[in-house]
């Protein structure tokens, strides 16, 4: 249903009648099977009761707990000069008898101080009788409280409390939280019905329904939007990059593509260009309407009954790294995983399998993974954890053979089971798939249950005997389709387990890979908050296409913010065979993300395209093996700090306005500028960040500001920030045979700079951080540092 406004009311009388005849839950009932919930569309419905938070009637600044009453309202309709008006108004009670339940209910409120930098706010809109369990959201289960952190005081009209970071007040009537940073710049406020007197617009505020249908209730927390302020982050969302003016709904979802609005990363959380970010603690489907309808009004509808609300205050890199304090940083991947992953859908055999490896090592493709896709089973698609007896002769040995020259095995597998399935009637029998409400399966298929322990401890068995086998690591597929109507084994229904159920699938995975490989790292498509701890997670099944490969991006650049350090994707798009133009100027784009891939639809393999490809793809993969020093040492940065590898130029440049407008190039690491070719072209506008920078591959120098660039040699846009080190390695076929006891230090400088900076990280754990270089004549020459006997550095002036 349409969101109520003054203009034409669109639902006739008749068809309100028949929605109130049918419920909320059966109107769902009317989508396709898994189709994303809306949770809004419950705000917009005239029918249900609305309660509006108004005051603040009791709060001790010593515990941050107190109650906050709410008014009751419901839509009203008028009719004026041949429209309908529909406004919120205050109504009576309608339950019976009158003296049972309150008008205007008062409820629990409380602010928490997890550090100097962030606020939780959380309000309920009724009694909450359900035990209070640790979140698998929260890296400890719970958050800190440190109220010592803010000292409290009373001010006019309510309270305050103020750290070194920042400051919140909070009013009491009207009720209004407002959180300030440490300079006194209003970041934002709740919004209270009065902040709409001055609109006809009928916006709501902070408040929560009651649904008419079953009397159930879900928070609905508004906070003002600032001109100009811009919103980024909601997972791995593909639609426009600035979420601004946009409506996004936060449920996991098999997205069929990368073009649309529905995800197979929502993540909970985001950022603003005033300085402050949110993470919307909740497993619940929620929608976010950042100014869509109302343009000053972001209206977060969570479809949990309570709202549990974290603020971070500061810059991008700030706001990153307080979120991944609470929810978790990635684990760093190992070097190998670093290096090409070659895959198409799919290897059948060994035969294939073997005969990829060789002319991987024939054609000078640098590679360190090979992946067997949905064909390893005796039945493609069928998983049963079990290699194709006729078709794979001796997996173990296959394995062993293929590392001995370089090659780690990743192997295909996900979380349903089919009829057919061997392992079918195990599940069901002993409890492990989830059930309906009537304690069947909710589907054909058994879908795996990781609410329940003992499924954990099965399905972990399952991948160890293949881990003793030889495998390097699992292709965590699927897991956005667990049952939204379904009971889990934690005693709740989808509703709370469909989003959570892309963590615990990952965690699954992730634990059992690190206890018996000793590396924490899958390769998965879905996720939630808190998926970042469990290195990495790929783009989904983009098309063939110049629009899925500037999608792809978008992507990940907000990926990125929303706490994940490592991303990557199919190169060259999955759907159908790869245009040849298209697969070359993607792979670049591909080699300078934090891991890549080719897989999908065959030919994947470079050569078999054309030998000019051939050798377009073998330069670009090489640029990436020798940069493997700088990739594996922004890597290590990035996991300790909670950075995306592929960043947005304003985590960086968050002073440089230009930087929060820029979607179709990104920083790699924290030195190096990529602007990938989204049309067979040579030539594009790139926009540069203060400062000066220098081709990678041609070696001109640009100033900040807006430049039309060629490319070089290999078809991307590559430059360096002025006075950066980039550490270098001779080439190899694979990571396994790098000698990191030589690397070669080349110096991007312009001919005024007289010092250079750079990092190094070696796989062995020795580090060292601001590595630094100094002109002495023409040359540059390393300064005494903390790796000397553990490598040794050749410095070239690339000048």
């Amino acid at each position: 249903m349409k969101k109520p406004t003054h203009n034409r009311l669109l639902v006739s009388l008749g068809l309100a009648l028949f929605f109130s005849c049918m419920g909320t839950a059966q109107i769902q009932n009317v989508e396709v099977l898994n189709a994303p919930i809306d949770v809004s569309k419950d705000f917009e419905n005239y029918l249900n009761t609305f309660y509006f938070a108004d005051e603040l009637t009791e709060f001790d600044t010593q515990t941050g707990k107190g109650k906050l009453k709410y008014r009751r309202y419901n839509y009203q309709t008028r009719q004026a000069f041949n429209n309908m008006l529909v406004k919120p108004d205050t109504i009576s009670a309608n339950e019976f008898p009158l003296t049972e339940y309150e008008v205007s209910p008062v409820l629990p409120f409380e602010i928490q101080f997890i550090s100097d930098r962030t606020i939780r706010i959380k309000t309920t809109s009724g009694p909450q009788f359900h035990p209070q369990t640790t979140s698998l959201m929260l890296v400890d289960g719970v958050a800190p409280n440190h109220p010592e952190l803010w000292k409290s005081s009373k001010i006019n009209g309510g309270y305050q409390f103020i750290s070194k970071k920042g400051k919140v007040e909070i009013l009491t009537k009207p009720w209004h939280v407002k959180i300030y940073d440490e300079k006194g710049k209003l970041l934002t406020s709740t919004l209270h019905n009065t902040d709409f007197k001055n609109t006809y617009t009928p916006a709501l505020p902070f408040s929560f329904v009651r649904r008419n249908s079953d009397y159930s209730r879900s928070m609905g927390a508004a906070f003002s939007l600032e001109p100009d302020e811009k919103i980024f982050g909601c997972g791995e969302s593909f639609t426009q990059f600035n979420k601004r003016g946009q409506k996004v709904v936060l449920w996991t979802d098999d997205a069929n593509g990368i073009q649309n609005e529905t995800m197979y990363k929502p993540i909970p959380f985001y950022m603003s260009s005033r300085g402050y970010g949110v993470f919307m603690h909740h497993s619940t489907p929620i929608t976010v309407d950042f100014g869509k309808y109302f343009g000053s009004a972001n209206e977060i509808y969570i479809g949990d009954d309570e709202a549990d609300l974290f603020f971070f205050i500061g810059e991008p890199k700030d706001i990153l790294d307080e979120y991944t304090n609470l929810t978790g940083k990635a684990a760093m991947p190992p070097l190998w995983s670093f290096g090409f992953w070659m895959s198409r859908i799919t290897y059948f055999s060994e035969k294939e399998g073997r005969e990829v490896a060789k002319n991987l090592r024939k054609y000078k493709i640098p590679t360190d993974v090979i992946h067997f896709d949905t064909g390893w089973f005796d039945v493609d698609w069928r998983n049963n954890y079990e290699f194709a007896k006729s078709r794979f002769d001796d997996p173990t040995k296959m394995m062993a053979d293929l590392k001995d020259d370089g090659f780690q095995v990743c192997l295909w597998q996900l979380p349903y089971f089919t009829p057919k399935n061997t392992l079918f009637n195990e599940i069901v029998n002993n409890g492990l798939a989830v059930k309906d409400r009537k304690g069947n399966l909710p589907y054909e298929d058994a879908v795996l249950d990781f609410s329940n322990p003992e499924t954990v401890t099965w399905y972990q068995g399952k991948l160890k005997k293949l881990f003793d086998q030889g495998v390097a690591v699992f292709k965590v597929d699927f897991g956005e389709a667990a049952p939204a109507d379904g009971i889990y084994h934690s005693g709740r229904t989808g509703f709370y387990e469909h989003n959570l159920y892309p963590l615990r699938y990952n965690k699954a995975v992730a634990e059992i890979t690190q206890k018996e490989k000793g590396y924490t790292l899958i390769w998965a498509r879905s996720t939630w908050a808190g998926s970042q701890r469990y290195p990495l997670h790929w783009g989904g099944d983009a098309a063939t296409s110049n629009g899925a490969m500037s999608a792809e991006l978008r992507g990940g650049l907000s990926l990125g913010l929303s706490g994940f350090s490592f991303w990557s994707h199919d190169v060259g798009g999955f759907v159908t065979k790869s245009p040849e133009d298209l697969y070359r100027r993607w792979t670049p784009f591909g080699m300078l993300t934090s891991h890549v891939r080719s897989h999908g639809e065959p030919p994947t393999e470079p050569w078999l395209y054309s030998k000019e490809f051939l050798e377009s793809f073998r330069k670009a993969d090489n640029m990436r093996y020798e940069l493997m020093p700088y990739i594996y040492a922004q890597a290590k940065e990035s996991a300790q700090k909670g950075l995306p590898m592929l960043r947005a130029l304003f985590v960086e440049y968050p002073q440089d306005a230009g930087s929060w407008l820029v979607d179709n190039e990104y920083l790699f690491g924290s030195s190096m500028l990529v602007a990938p070719l989204f049309e067979n072209v040579t030539e594009r506008d790139v926009y540069l960040p203060e400062g000066i920078w220098i081709d990678y591959q041609t070696k001109k120098v640009y100033q900040g500001g807006w430049h039309k660039i060629q490319v070089g040699d290999i078809p991307i846009v590559v430059l360096v920030k002025n006075g950066t080190v980039i550490p270098h390695i001779a080439l190899a076929q694979s990571t396994k045979d790098m000698d990191w006891s030589k690397l070669t230090l080349k110096v991007f400088a312009d001919y005024k700079t007289t010092q250079a900076t750079g990092i190094v990280y070696l796989p062995n754990g020795a580090a060292v951080e601001n590595l630094t270089v100094t002109k002495t004549g023409n040359s540059f020459e390393v300064q005494p540092n903390g790796l000397n006997g553990k490598t040794t550095f050749k410095v070239e002036n690339v000048k």
